[in-house]
């Protein structure tokens, strides 16, 4: 899901940049401070599972839990995926510096917007499972799409590739649509407090 140093054009890299430092700034201006535990430890949840790899065919793809920082955290998920992207690139030169910008919005962006699709059903028992996939699913096929539009933008000899991202993430988007929905159900259950599930 990360795209590398040196792929993209200049001006999606600024555009990126920038669109990702509005939704920062947004982010942090919601944040409530006394959920800054749960904002933590969903940031490390999303920083460690970029290590859990599925194998795929010849290569492989590796879990992301966007869908589930965006359900529970919202616009926190800009600071949230920023910092855990950054500390990636640092120690696991995954992605990179430049891309940062780009990285995180990709896979914020889609986080907020579930956040938005999904929050009614969420506070909805009955329907909570379902969102929680939808969550998990859409995140996955929406940070995709980013990914292969910016792929496109900064060359069209990347349309190739930029479809082939799409494909590689089909079973993960089904994967973390099981894993944010039995997390999901499971803290609606345990920790009803870290849903915030009160309209």
């Amino acid at each position: 899901m990360h795209i590398s140093e040196g792929v993209l054009s200049a001006p999606v890299l600024i555009g990126g940049g920038a669109l990702t430092a509005v939704g920062t700034a947004i982010g942090l201006k919601k944040i409530d401070y006394d959920r800054i535990m749960s904002v933590a430890i969903l940031t490390s949840a999303f920083f460690v599972a970029s290590l859990i790899h599925v194998p795929l065919g010849p290569g492989s793809v590796h879990l992301v839990l966007n869908g589930l920082l965006g359900v529970i955290l919202g616009w926190a998920s800009f600071p949230a995926i920023l910092i855990a992207l950054l500390l990636q690139a640092i120690f696991f030169q995954f992605g990179g510096l430049v891309v940062l910008g780009v990285n995180t919005f990709n896979m914020a962006a889609p986080a907020v917007l579930c956040f938005y699709l999904l929050r009614p059903w969420l506070v909805q028992p009955k329907l909570r499972p379902l969102a929680g996939f939808a969550g998990g699913f859409l995140s996955i096929l929406l940070s995709s799409l980013l990914m292969a539009l910016s792929l496109a933008l900064s060359d069209t000899g990347f349309l190739g590739t930029a479809r082939i991202v799409v494909a590689a993430h089909l079973p993960v988007m089904i994967i973390e649509g099981f894993i944010t929905m039995f997390t999901v159900s499971f803290l609606a259950r345990v920790q009803p407090d870290i849903m915030q599930l009160k309209i």
